[in-house]
């Protein structure tokens, strides 16, 4: 850890020492200044979910020292009081409402994660030309981002139950009711076996957000 600009995480490397901001990969100090990291998918899942797709998985254990610090069942709430250097534009959201960012195709779009809920857990849109759905996992926490873009066709999708509800979670293409599961594959139907292109996405504060996306649009029902 180097250091914190606009309360985000700034590293530095030891061969050049340029100085990269994490939330954009990009080096904005140092002899590789406007260089960009490439960023490798990412999967915030919860363990139990995780788990169960990957049950030989191993964990990274935690330090000691700092375990109570993030072993805390309520942290996020806890750290969504505190107070932010830097503010979001007045009359769009509060700045620390967590939010799903996506990115295709130049265009940004930030999605309040409250968008998803155990009733409606899939959210369809479109980013940049592109048709995407949101999925929230069986655990009622876990967001998956897809294209909805298979064999030249655009499909559309809704989801049910899940998260303990009285309905088991499952994800739905509307027109022949064939199921899929939570990593975008088809488990019924013609499209049985192929899976969605997962796309990346950045779960973040607004704040931080829109500061490195000015350009940002904001999902509304």
């Amino acid at each position: 850890m180097a250091g914190i600009n606009n309360q985000n995480f700034l590293m530095r490397d030891e061969e050049t020492g340029s100085y990269w901001q994490q939330v954009t990969g990009a080096a904005i100090a140092g002899p590789l200044k406007g260089q960009h990291l490439t960023l490798f998918p990412k999967d915030e899942l919860s363990f139990d979910l995780w788990k169960k797709g990957h049950p030989n998985g191993t964990v990274l254990a935690p330090l000691p020292l700092y375990a109570s610090k993030y072993e805390k069942a309520d942290w996020e709430s806890e750290y969504s009081k505190l107070p932010t250097v830097i503010h979001a534009s007045k009359g769009t959201l509060a700045d620390r409402e967590t939010i799903i960012g996506v990115v295709r195709n130049g265009a940004a779009l930030a999605y309040p994660l409250s968008s998803l809920t155990v009733q409606s857990p899939v959210l369809l849109d479109t980013v940049g030309g592109e048709p995407v759905m949101l999925v929230l996992g069986p655990d009622g926490k876990s967001v998956r981002v897809f294209s909805r873009n298979i064999g030249g066709r655009t499909l559309e999708f809704y989801g049910r139950g899940g998260a303990h509800g009285s309905d088991p979670w499952a994800l739905l293409e509307s027109a022949s009711l064939a199921e899929w599961s939570f990593d975008g594959c088809a488990l019924t139907g013609e499209w049985k076996g192929q899976c969605l292109v997962r796309m990346d996405a950045l779960k973040d504060y607004w704040f931080d957000w829109e500061h490195y996306h000015p350009r940002t649009g904001i999902y509304r029902h």
